[in-house]
């Protein structure tokens, strides 16, 4: 690299660096874990089959791999690098960035990241595996936005996904048989019925767990009961035997 090029292209801090894998690997694995929620749809709860489960999920748990990897083929910009205003560049030519191939192959040494990290923190270069594999070197964008829309970016990401999450986990939690069965009794129930003058409706975001394996089924929920009079929060324990329904262990208020 000539000198010219020296100046106008500063290898990126390890703490940079560092800081974008960390927010690319929270917004890709966000990205998979969605698709394949959306895959799966809310019902997923109820699948006893772990093959009929697995079969589902295989593909986009592929294609999002597929995209981690080519998280930095536009310009050698991934997001967590556009938010930390770096880029990947070809060591010959940092004018360029290394081709999509390249890329590609640089990124799949992340599979051994822990690896790639110690050869990070311990490289004069500031190079890992997969930098000198791709014959490329991380820079500071010279170009990169102001500080605020990346901040912003930062901070919608974290809320897309504690959103997305908490939304699709109440839908999926309150589309289980178990869930439904477990509504069920708590409306039979008379004593808890009479405590909060008349039931008004339930809680947004049900909590637990809903497992089945082998067609036993076990659930521990806790359902917020909203009353006339005042709110209940209800714990029940339902069980499930292969080709059974849901039945009610025990109810506690």
């Amino acid at each position: 690299m000539n000198e010219n090029l020296k100046t106008a292209y500063i290898l990126s801090s390890r703490k940079r660096r560092i800081a974008a894998f960390i927010i690319d690997h929270f917004t890709f694995t966000f990205l998979i874990v969605g698709i394949v929620f959306l895959s799966l749809g809310t019902g997923f709860m109820d699948e006893s089959n772990f093959i009929n489960l697995l079969t589902k999920m295989l593909p986009p748990i592929i294609i999002g791999l597929l995209l981690y990897f080519a998280k930095d083929a536009i310009k050698g910009i991934s997001p967590g690098k556009w938010v930390m205003g770096i880029m990947v560049r070809n060591e010959n030519n940092p004018t360029e960035a290394p081709s999509f191939v390249k890329l590609f192959i640089r990124n799949l040494f992340l599979i051994i990241w822990p690896i790639e990290f110690i050869v990070l923190s311990s490289s004069p270069e500031k190079k890992r595996f997969g930098d000198k594999t791709a014959k490329a070197i991380v820079v500071k964008n010279p170009n990169k936005p102001k500080k605020l829309p990346r901040i912003l970016a930062l901070v919608g990401i974290g809320i897309a996904f504690f959103t997305f999450t908490f939304l699709f986990a109440g839908s999926a939690m309150k589309s289980s048989d178990a869930y439904k069965v477990a509504i069920s009794k708590i409306e039979q129930n008379e004593e808890i019925v009479t405590e909060i003058g008349g039931i008004k409706k339930y809680g947004m975001m049900p909590t637990g767990s809903v497992s089945i394996s082998n067609g036993y089924g076990e659930a521990q929920l806790e359902i917020k009961v909203i009353g006339n009079d005042k709110d209940l929060n209800v714990a029940v324990y339902l069980t499930k035997e292969p080709q059974g329904e849901w039945k009610l262990i025990e109810l506690n208020k």
